[in-house]
């Protein structure tokens, strides 16, 4: 199965806008590549649709999950506990650190986890709640 995919270079830790068209495998050999880094950022869509497009940001062992449903609409997936709510964590988005609240962060591998059914079943409501921006 193919997907359409961006991600952060692992050599150069920037972001790379320029989306590649592979098999899911190339995709989790990026993941696997940045995770060893300690962080990345990764978009990921359908290849025969611009929306949805789910977004993967980590740093660590924590991860925040975007997902765009057009050009106008951005939501949050509401985090697993993994970090108390009042506390901050900072995450790659693109080549910005962000800050985001415990309520939005997840454990990496259930964040990578939701990713790969997102690229097996190209929807993204089943994953969990999702927080409208």
């Amino acid at each position: 199965m193919s997907v359409v995919w961006a991600a952060t270079s692992p050599e150069s830790g920037l972001f790379q806008p320029v989306e590649r068209r592979s098999d899911v495998k190339d995709l989790a050999d990026r993941f696997n590549d940045l995770r060893s880094c300690g962080q990345g950022y990764v978009e990921v869509r359908s290849p025969d649709r611009e929306f949805p497009v789910l977004a993967l940001a980590f740093r660590d062992g924590q991860a925040v999950v975007h997902l765009m449903s057009d050009t106008e609409r951005m939501s949050l997936l509401v985090g697993d506990g993994t970090v108390p709510s009042g506390t901050e964590v900072q995450v790659p988005i693109m080549d910005d650190l962000a800050v985001f609240t415990g309520d939005f962060v997840l454990d990496i591998d259930r964040a990578w986890d939701l990713v790969q059914d997102f690229t097996q079943t190209r929807a993204a409501g089943p994953l969990g709640e999702w927080c409208e921006l």
